[in-house]
């Protein structure tokens, strides 16, 4: 029993000793894997940057064919809203020429 209680403690010394290495080591990997992955982050946010004239430009593309379409939009549908003023006065004339 003395055996074991003497050999006990050194086991569980050694295993923490171990325990505490291999966390020191994957601390390191890990330390090691957040620099990469913020010098990517940082490399992807340049890209971007990059991009964004880009997207401005295709923005003010589809703002001036919004504007066309609504320019042509407002053209046909007065000129079909005179059209119906005028067949409608035309009709009104003629109701009124038969009454009198």
């Amino acid at each position: 029993m003395e055996l074991l209680n003497e050999v006990f403690p050194i086991i569980l010394y050694f295993l923490g000793a171990v325990l505490l290495v291999l966390l020191i080591i994957l601390i390191v990997k890990l330390i090691n894997t957040v620099e990469k992955t913020n010098v990517l982050l940082d490399d992807l946010t340049e890209k971007s940057k990059s991009l964004d004239s880009l997207f401005d430009a295709i923005e003010s593309v589809g703002d001036t064919i919004t504007s066309v379409n609504m320019r042509i939009v407002n053209t046909f549908t007065n000129i079909i809203s005179k059209l119906f003023r005028k067949k409608k006065n035309k009709k009104f004339k003629e109701e009124n020429d038969e009454y009198e």
